[in-house]
This record gives structure tokens, C-alpha cells and sequence, in this order.
């Protein structure tokens, strides 16, 4: 690669980012250093949390300095090496940013097997940092129990879809929530969900209360807002609620809205708790034990929602803040 492409922050957002925010810049490729690979990236993951790190917003990861390659996961294929550990055709999985190509010592990036994969992109989804959060987040956020009624927002999502099967793997009752008749349809036929909810046409609190009426024991939460108001109204006693993501409110001017009614955690004896999949990173090789036989066995499915060309950033990042996207945004780059 003679040119290393990168797409770099120049503007902070307001509201829905714009591609005004971000610029394309070209320069010619940077010679190795010893101790150095260059790695061509393949693919980025596009996740809601992007639109954090593009504010000055506090984060568990500070923001992206104004001029700095836009921050992303990505996997890639090592083209170049001057590194003992790292063979020319190892594949690469960690932080790489936005660019076409990324000069490194390799610290950070885990190497993996795609021939082990259904795709090379399942190292974003299912067997991803959207996987592993989803494992994490319900095993030991959630812990829950055969048996005990799991809720799902945004459950065609990257998390949301493998929250809703892990919690079938486990013997739990799932309830999906979800925009939009085909994905719904998703969630229930082709995820194994117990119930759905459309909250495009339909009312969550009435819902709920129909498809779990003794009330909900797990709640993975990835949207916030008036989903999660609902769900707090309907707690078991001794309630769990997986603090995930707030997608509703990512592209939000103002305050974030909270939950005017969190003192139903107090009656229910409920808990409440927020977790970040970083702090489980050493425990991959525990997830992967797990996961890695369901994906073969096709119980645990990763859709692909694919857009091409470093250029679509902007589009594919929109497409997971409004919820167009349909299963694991990424974004193809060479």
C-alpha cells in the first residue's frame, strides 16, 4: 500500500454527526522500523459509543483529540513485518482506527484463526467486543437463573441479538424488544426469542405486562429512555438491570433523560449497574470456550449489516445511532 488513508476527527458533532465532522486525508505510507508490522485493515467495527468518544463527554476512554484518526476496533491481516512475533497473513483483532492501513508494534492487537470463523467479521460480532459484552454483561451483571424472565432492548442489535441467545442457551425465558416488523420477526423465529415487542407500533408497558406478567427478573439495557422507564415499573423482587448502552440518547443536545422512577429499585430491592466489556478483555479465552462451539453448532447466529468504503463512516455510524442497521454494523474497508 504506497498511500495510508485515514479518516480523521476535525469537528465535534452536534446532534447527528456529519460528515463535515470528519476528514479524509491521504499521505504517502510510512517505511517499518524494526519491531514494527503494517497491517491492512479489513474491516471496522461501528459501535454507538463512537458518538461519545467524538464529544468531550467523561467516557472510560477520554475523547478524540480534534486532528486524531477516528478511534475504532477493526480486524486485519498483517502485510508487512519487521517483527519477530507476527508472520506476514496473521490476522489481527483490536483498536486500528479508521484508516486503510495501521504501522504498529502489535501491542494491543490479539492475532485469531478467521479459518475457525464463519466469517472474519464474526471476530467483531458474535466472537467480537459485541459478544463478549453480551457474555459478560448478562453472566455476571445479570446472573441470571434458569428459568427467570430475561428482557432485551434493542434486540436485533450486535449485543442485543447475542443476549437473546446466550439467555436461550441458558434456560431462560427472553422477551425482545425491537423496531419494526422484520425485526421482530428476527428476533422471534430465527433467534429462538419466547416473546417480542415492537415499540415502533406497540405500547412496552402494556406489552410487557402481557408477555411477562409476574414481572421481568433480567433486563440488559441497551437503549435507555422510555424503554427503560417501562421495564423499571414492571421489577421482580431482586431484579438485575444490565446497564449496557443508552442509544436513545447518544445524539441528545441537552441532559440525557434518566429515570424519573428509579425508586422502584428500592421496593423490588432491585440492582442497577453499568459495566464496560474492557474490564473482561483477560477473560476471552473463558467466553470463547463457551461461544465458539454454539457459533459451529448455529446457536448462536451473527447477522452482518455491511456498508463499503471508508467514505460511509458517517452513514453506517447514523445508521446505528437511529437504528436502521439490521445485526453487526461494519464497515468494509479493504
Amino acid at each position: 500500500m504506497d498511500l495510508h488513508t485515514a479518516l480523521h476527527l476535525i469537528a465535534r458533532p452536534e446532534g447527528e454527526p456529519r460528515a463535515s465532522d470528519l476528514e479524509l486525508r491521504s499521505q504517502p505510507a510510512a517505511a517499518l522500523a524494526d519491531g514494527q508490522i503494517r497491517v491492512a485493515v479489513r474491516w471496522v467495527s461501528i459501535d454507538p459509543a463512537m458518538r461519545i468518544w467524538m464529544s468531550e463527554q467523561k467516557s472510560y476512554w477520554p475523547p478524540i483529540e480534534l486532528g486524531d484518526v477516528m478511534r475504532a476496533a477493526g480486524i486485519g491481516e498483517v502485510i508487512e513485518s519487521r517483527h519477530p512475533k507476527f508472520a506476514v497473513g496473521t490476522w489481527l483483532n483490536g483498536m486500528m482506527g479508521v484508516q486503510n492501513q495501521l504501522v504498529t508494534d502489535g501491542r494491543g492487537l490479539r492475532p485469531f484463526d478467521p479459518r475457525l470463523l464463519k466469517s472474519p467479521t464474526d471476530a467483531l460480532g458474535a466472537l467480537g467486543a459485541t459478544g463478549l459484552t453480551a457474555y459478560f454483561g448478562l453472566k455476571d451483571i445479570g446472573k441470571p437463573k434458569a428459568g427467570e424472565t430475561l428482557v432485551v432492548s434493542a434486540a436485533a442489535g450486535a449485543v442485543g441479538s447475542s443476549v437473546v441467545q446466550i439467555g436461550k442457551q441458558w434456560g431462560l425465558k427472553v422477551i425482545g424488544i425491537a423496531g419494526g416488523p422484520q425485526k421482530c420477526a428476527y428476533v422471534k423465529d430465527e433467534l429462538g426469542a419466547d416473546g417480542v415487542i415492537d415499540y415502533k407500533s406497540e405500547k412496552i408497558g402494556a406489552a410487557l405486562s402481557r408477555l411477562a406478567p409476574e414481572g421481568v427478573d433480567v433486563y440488559f439495557d441497551n437503549v435507555g429512555g422510555e424503554i427503560l422507564e417501562a421495564v423499571l415499573r414492571r421489577l421482580r423482587m431482586h431484579a438485575r438491570i444490565v446497564l449496557c448502552g443508552g442509544i436513545s440518547q447518544y445524539n441528545a443536545k441537552g441532559a440525557a433523560q434518566g429515570p424519573a422512577n428509579y425508586l422502584a429499585l428500592i421496593s423490588a430491592r432491585a440492582r442497577m449497574e453499568g459495566f464496560v466489556v474492557i474490564d473482561y478483555l483477560h477473560r476471552t479465552d473463558e467466553a470463547y470456550a463457551e461461544m465458539l462451539p454454539w457459533l459451529h453448532a448455529g446457536s448462536l447466529k451473527s447477522k452482518t449489516d455491511e456498508l463499503v468504503g471508508i467514505e460511509h463512516f458517517v452513514d453506517a455510524l447514523n445508521r446505528v445511532l437511529s437504528g436502521a442497521n439490521f445485526g453487526k454494523q461494519v464497515l468494509k474497508i479493504g
